[in-house]
């Protein structure tokens, strides 16, 4: 899986993004919420947080895992939009939220899907995980599964929907690992249901409860989630001059509380902040020596666009020094860390960057590898 492991990397390393000189860094803004975190979606930058890793009660915001694992089973083919999936008694039953399915009755997933993400329908997840796994439990198990893939280590599910369970729990920092990943595997699946600000189901028109998406344009997601011991909840995302910006505000006390201090950290992150294009995705930071591997070279860069976030007026005065990893030895594949990217402003640190390999480097015949072996007891 050398694309996760890409990500991982760099998401393990820019939680160091907060190696941000102190004497630079703008000052964040103090939310009525109980957990939040602001993070550059081009770089993985944590560019706030508080109390990220306090464990939660994730309510509706359970719903991107179901919403997750949905598109995956689109994309695998084991599911289709316009297949028509039968609606449980239990389904039915299943009480919050709903977008009022009928019992016995069969509904498209594409209409499941529209009734999970814009109305936040119970009964459309239940359907959705019914079929995806054979059961509500199975899926369960799935869920916690693609956490573990994704490397929220500090989440566990017990249900497609969020209602309350003393094990089931996530944290501000895994919120962001799993919509940072709908939005980067499932880009046209986001932009098609996440921005939809009403959906008619069973004549019953039931409005988003996003509030930012009627009050910022360049809102386009992502998701509520209330309960009584959650309190109100909301993950959005913000895209401005190329920028993508993800909030993640947990605990605040009213609906119109969510909305107002989730705006305000993303326009402070806006505001505070400015992008910078370091490399370019897919191009060489370095060619590399590689032994006993059938080319003796190897390109060195990133799989996406390296744009970090840097405070404003300091554009500048940003650096990146190459370190290559010594002695890189054949096998090599697609996305192996072979070096580090340290970034400096003003000659002080600032962050580091994996670097990773662009190609695979298969082992070389005997030949050779018996000459790198005698050339490498040399150098």
């Amino acid at each position: 899986m050398p694309q996760l492991r890409h990500i991982l990397l760099i998401f393990l390393s820019l939680a160091c993004a907060g190696l941000a000189l102190a004497q630079q860094a703008p000052v964040p803004p103090t939310l009525a919420a109980k957990s939040w975190l602001l993070l550059e979606m081009g770089s993985g930058q944590l560019l706030t947080a508080e109390k990220p890793d306090e464990r939660l009660e994730p309510a509706s915001l359970t719903k991107l895992m179901t919403a997750y694992l949905t598109f995956s089973a689109l994309h695998k083919k084991t599911i289709a939009l316009t297949q028509a999936l039968p609606v449980s008694e239990k389904a039915w039953r299943t009480g919050g939220s709903k977008m009022f399915v009928r019992v016995d009755t069969q509904v498209p997933v594409e209409d499941l899907i529209k009734g999970m993400i814009v109305q936040s329908g119970n009964d459309a997840c239940v359907t959705l995980a019914e079929a995806i796994a054979g059961s509500e439990d199975n899926f369960a198990q799935m869920m916690n599964r693609e956490a573990q893939r994704l490397g929220m280590g500090n989440s566990h599910f017990m249900n497609s929907t969020g209602l309350p369970d003393p094990q089931h729990y996530t944290t501000a920092r895994d919120l962001s690992l799993l919509a940072g990943a709908l939005i980067r595997d499932f880009p046209e699946e986001y932009k098609k249901y996440y921005s939809m600000k009403e959906y008619t189901y069973n004549n019953i028109t039931q409005p988003n409860r996003n509030r930012l998406l009627f009050i910022d344009p360049t809102v386009d997601g992502v998701k509520t989630g209330h309960t009584d011991a959650a309190g109100y909840c909301l993950i959005s995302s913000a895209l401005r001059d190329k920028r993508r910006l993800l909030s993640v505000v947990l605990g605040t006390a009213s609906d119109a509380a969510r909305a107002t201090e989730s705006l305000k950290l993303l326009n402070w992150g806006f505001i505070s902040y400015e992008a910078v294009t370091l490399h370019a995705k897919q191009q060489p930071v370095a060619t590399l020596r590689v032994w006993k591997g059938q080319s003796s070279e190897v390109k060195a860069g990133f799989a996406n666009d390296l744009a970090i976030a840097v405070p404003k007026g300091y554009a500048d005065k940003v650096k990146g020094d190459f370190v290559a990893t010594p002695r890189l030895i054949a096998p090599i594949e697609i996305g192996q860390k072979l070096g580090t990217l340290k970034v400096t402003i003003d000659g002080k640190p600032y962050a580091e960057y994996p670097v990773l390999a662009l190609e695979n480097i298969a082992l070389g015949n005997i030949f050779t590898r018996l000459i790198d072996t005698i050339r490498l007891w040399f150098n």
